[in-house]
């Protein structure tokens, strides 16, 4: 099943401010060289990291011995729900009372699968999600279509971030790290929206470049 979330998209209108850019793409050139790049890297990243990969699979089965991977529904470019790929890193009753983001030292985290998260080796699943393009490696990160819907009322426009295919990494995940409340929420969401605005194959491979030393965040819950 599948749904479309309304998106709307900045553009030149009179008297509006000269430094406000659209979020529309860069044009059908740059789409095309972006996915020959994802899809390139997927396939190398899915061959250098299957040692690591594996051995998730390995520890998340000795721990709890119930799947390894899940599926969750995400909003993804222009609205559209996908599901990604994750490794399972909590209990399989983690969301029995409803959707809620991880907190510090959360319970629900299975034994030993901290450091999982912490160098979000949880997310190399979201490999395939590139080679299938319902994602790319930069973009802003695909959010649960229930957490949107609850920010919109605290952040109108949300759906701007929709203009573009979601990403393993972004500006917001370099800049901004990992944050759960509001104004943590705003700021990614500011960040989303610079790099909607300044797209470019050089922006993104400085912010693929930008992200291996901050593989490895002590924030993550």
């Amino acid at each position: 099943m599948q749904a479309e979330i309304a998106q709307t998209h900045e553009t030149k209108r009179p008297g509006a401010s000269p430094h406000r850019r659209s979020l529309r793409s860069p044009g059908k050139c740059f789409e095309a060289c972006k996915r020959v790049v994802d899809i390139a890297a997927a396939l190398v990243g899915l061959v250098v990291l299957s040692p690591l990969m594996a051995f998730c699979v390995v520890w998340i089965k000795l721990v709890d011995g119930g799947p390894v991977l899940y599926r969750q529904w995400r909003v993804g470019r222009n609205g559209w729900l996908f599901n990604i790929y994750k490794f399972r890193t909590m209990s399989m009753d983690a969301e029995l009372n409803g959707a809620r983001c991880a907190t510090s030292s959360d319970p629900r985290v299975l034994p030993g699968c901290q450091w999982v998260r912490k160098c979000h080796a949880d997310e190399l699943p979201q490999l395939v999600n590139i080679l299938l393009g319902q994602m790319s490696l930069v973009g802003p990160r695909p959010e649960r279509p229930e957490i949107i819907e609850e920010l919109r009322g605290d952040m109108p426009g949300i759906e701007r971030r929709l203009a573009a295919a979601p990403g393993l990494t972004g500006l917001a995940q370099v800049r901004n790290g990992y944050s759960n409340d509001l104004a943590g929420m705003r700021r990614k969401l500011a960040y989303d929206l610079r790099y909607l605005r300044s797209r470019s194959l050089v922006q993104d491979m400085t912010l693929i470049l930008e992200t291996i030393p901050r593989v490895w965040d002590p924030t993550a819950c």
